[in-house]
């Protein structure tokens, strides 16, 4: 095959990432229910906050845990749960349909949201490729 994307890939690409905003915003409301001291404003306030934090891991987090590289060696890469609710936090004072009260719910809420965005990434497996 050469090196070109046909449109299928790229449909199914699409596909994938839409279906990881909407888990991820699934998760959210989950959080929203399990872990005090967050706060989810409804459906499409869950989908902005997911696209949000989203790009947010995708930029940031790297870059963060490249700087703190010191801190993740020392912990064994146990600080990476600190940026993690970090950035949790961060997404949750931008006010676009998340509210995290302060940084001990951002920490839980991460840990809790990565597990259930794990689990249902599992449910929704193989769902982005066409027929």
């Amino acid at each position: 095959m050469t090196g070109r994307r046909s449109f299928f890939d790229v449909e199914g690409a699409a596909m994938g990432f839409l279906i990881r905003v909407v888990v991820n915003a699934v998760a959210l409301i989950a959080v929203a229910y399990i872990v005090p001291g967050i706060h989810v404003s409804g459906i499409a306030g869950a989908l902005i906050a997911a696209l949000i934090l989203g790009v947010v891991n995708a930029i940031l987090r790297p870059i963060l845990i490249i700087i703190s590289l010191p801190l993740e060696i020392v912990t064994l890469g146990l600080f990476t749960f600190v940026i993690n609710g970090l950035l949790f936090w961060l997404v949750g004072a931008f006010h676009v349909g998340l509210i995290v009260d302060g940084f001990w719910p951002a920490f839980w809420g991460a840990i809790v949201m990565g597990i259930i965005s794990w689990a249902l990434s599992l449910l929704t497996r193989g769902m982005e490729k066409p027929a």
